[in-house]
């Protein structure tokens, strides 16, 4: 029955992205809103219900290290697997705007979080914890965040052209609604029945949070990103990846240690490291004739197995 339910997640991860990609790249044309903006605020915290659920209910239950665990596993994912998956079916044009300033912030979200993991090396502190203050200052850069794409969003409303020629509303809103519903709930079957079979092989929590939980939490801005290639909108499937990045920083953890103060795993700290060299590497991708290649992201793919293959042999 577990395996069943697995399969009828993925179903439902596959078929409600196609919807939600579909119904928000039409909405953000009736909007003249720009695709890229739509991928990083909509589409992004959309796909990213699944980890702020996860996490979230981990902490509240005092499962800390799956809390964490599934936040940095899921970025990392994001940006090599997800990423390169997503440049291998169709290269990824990168916006000016996504090089100077989205991509460095997700860059700015690690180090805060690495300087709040810190406790031991940086404040001689008993343990590494994320304290409720640090998830209050998190939640304070989610804000700045979300300010600063509403400002980019009126400064660009009227310079974008409508291409879109369907004008139904209620059914754009309708498939991007059903669509994230599918997602979420698809999310959620994917992660519970993962943990499942997980456990039964004897993982540890940080081990599963790491991967089941991250991958599984992650399959929709797969799912998106792969879908949003195929039907030619890149820069929604880009701005997925990042946006879902700084959400998952900012806001996923910020309230979950709002929530319950989090303890974080000495060993987590390398994937942090990890997280940040792999945002610089995405960085420098980004800069080659301002689009990721189909090369490029066979690196990010690759790069991504060997990381799973560290961490299971790390334990």
């Amino acid at each position: 029955m577990t395996y069943l339910l697995l399969l009828v997640g993925f179903a439902l991860l596959i078929k409600g992205a196609d919807y939600f990609v579909e119904g928000s790249s039409k909405i953000a044309g009736l909007l003249n809103v720009p695709p890229i903006l739509v991928g990083l605020t909509i589409v992004a915290f959309g796909t990213s219900s699944p980890e702020a659920t996860v996490s979230i209910i981990a902490a509240i239950e005092g499962n800390a290290d799956v809390a964490v665990g599934n936040v940095v596993g899921s970025n990392i994912f994001n940006i090599t697997f997800v990423v390169g998956i997503t440049a291998m079916i169709n290269p990824l044009k990168v916006e000016n705007a996504t090089i100077r300033k989205e991509i460095p912030f997700t860059f700015l979200a690690s180090i805060a979080l690495f300087v709040m993991m810190g406790d031991l090396a940086l404040q001689n502190a008993t343990v590494n914890t994320i304290s409720r203050t640090e998830g209050i200052l998190l939640l304070l850069f989610f804000s700045v965040f979300l300010y600063y794409i509403i400002e980019v969003a009126r400064n660009n409303r009227n310079s974008v052209v409508t291409e879109t020629t369907d004008k139904k509303w209620g059914k754009n809103i309708a498939f991007t609604l059903g669509g994230l519903a599918a997602i979420i709930f698809g999310g959620d079957l994917v992660v519970d029945n993962s943990i499942k079979i997980a456990y039964s092989f004897g993982m540890s929590e940080t081990l599963v949070g790491l991967t089941i939980v991250a991958v599984g939490t992650s399959l929709p801005e797969l799912v998106t990103s792969v879908t949003a290639a195929i039907k030619k909108q890149s820069e929604i499937a880009l701005g997925n990846i990042v946006g879902s990045n700084i959400f998952n920083i900012f806001f996923v953890l910020g309230a979950s240690s709002v929530i319950s103060p989090l303890p974080v795993d000495g060993k987590i700290l390398i994937d942090v490291i990890l997280m940040l060299i792999l945002t610089i590497v995405l960085f420098v991708f980004s800069r080659t004739e301002f689009k990721i290649a189909k090369s490029e992201g066979g690196i990010l793919a690759v790069a991504y197995i060997a990381y799973m293959v560290f961490i299971i042999l790390r334990g």
